[in-house]
């Protein structure tokens, strides 16, 4: 597998929903964004003959502070052509067992409906928001105003509070088969209801680690773009500019692969047994 090396500054910023990037000042009256992941530029080296690649580098997500998050983070991150889901979370529970050897052996593998299922006693795929009020109110958990969410944003509010939580507790677990509303860069599969394919980590309640089977529909791909752009300026979030090298690339012609974004720093937690990120990095926002 080569190691490649991407730019942390683009023209680009994430339009993802509950992305914020940091914008940067330039001489050269440009204004330039800090990469929240290094997937769009890995995506056009992948376009133009890499084969499979990986890094590990710094990224940048403004507001992102807290136990388990610095706005300045590490990530493992690569890709695999030819690789399906489960292939690519067979690869990263390995890795994670050889950087983590005490990790408990057993691995569970749940779709986004069985955890929620198991966790919240909510069907994900037939759930309104009425009924993700009822079980949060059930359980004593926090409840915004209704109006205050569309039903991802309920979804993941159950999910934080409710299913989250619960996984990892015997050894990693992997969720996989998302709602398709939440395909963010993964491809869905024409199923009944259809599905995202991406996966999530877990342990002792953690997220380690996010992977997709990679779209690589370039119509597709601006289309979910536009929508995230209409949704954040419709919540008074910063407008970006999207990245419009990255959709020349997949329309030149992404290879079938599948990749995976590792937080390092908290497997480093896992690993020293810190209970915050801010003791195993050097520099976190409070020390900068």
């Amino acid at each position: 597998m080569l190691e490649v090396e991407t730019p942390a500054l683009s023209q680009a910023g994430a339009t993802d929903r509950h992305l914020a990037s940091f914008r940067v000042a330039s001489t050269a009256a440009k204004q330039l964004y800090l990469h929240t992941s290094p997937e769009f530029p890995m995506k056009r080296l992948l376009a133009a003959g890499s084969g499979d690649i990986w890094q590990l580098c710094k990224v940048f997500r403004d507001g992102e502070a807290g136990r388990r998050h610095n706005p300045e983070f590490t990530l493992i991150e690569w890709y695999r052509l030819g690789f399906d889901l489960r292939r690519l979370m067979q690869e990263v529970a390995e890795l994670i067992g050889e950087l983590l050897p005490a990790t408990p052996a057993a691995t569970e593998y749940l779709s986004f409906r069985e955890a929620f299922e198991r966790h919240a006693r909510l069907d994900s795929f037939t759930a309104r928001e009425r009924d993700c009020l009822r079980v949060l109110q059930e359980s004593g958990r926090r409840v915004p105003a209704e109006g205050d969410l569309d039903y991802d944003g309920w979804l993941d509010l159950v999910a934080a509070e409710l299913v989250y939580p619960q996984l990892g507790r015997q050894g990693l677990s992997f969720i996989y088969d998302y709602p398709a509303s939440q395909a963010a860069l993964a491809r869905i599969r024409p199923e009944n209801p259809p599905v995202a394919e991406r996966f999530e980590i877990f342990f002792n309640g953690m997220e380690l680690a996010n992977g997709f089977h990679e779209l690589a529909d370039a119509d597709e791909q601006r289309r979910r773009f536009d929508s995230d752009r209409d949704y954040r300026r419709a919540r008074g979030s910063p407008d970006v500019p999207l990245d419009e090298r990255l959709l020349s690339a997949l329309q030149h012609g992404l290879p079938d692969c599948s990749g995976v974004a590792l937080g390092f720093d908290r497997v480093v937690m896992l690993a020293a047994g810190a209970k915050s990120i801010e003791e195993v990095i050097a520099f976190s926002m409070e020390r900068a």
